[in-house]
């Protein structure tokens, strides 16, 4: 029973983790590129 509730716990923080980085893709936010070309030399 304690191996099914980790497991529920870890999949709702991956579900939270996964759903935070896709808000942050639709507002122009990104892990790999902020969206500022002069820093990346052409992300975009």
């Amino acid at each position: 029973m304690g191996t099914v509730l980790v497991l529920i716990i870890l999949g709702a923080i991956v579900a939270l983790i996964v759903r935070s980085m896709i808000k942050d893709r639709k507002n122009g936010k990104s892990a790999s590129c902020g969206g500022d070309c002069s820093h990346c030399k052409g992300c975009h």
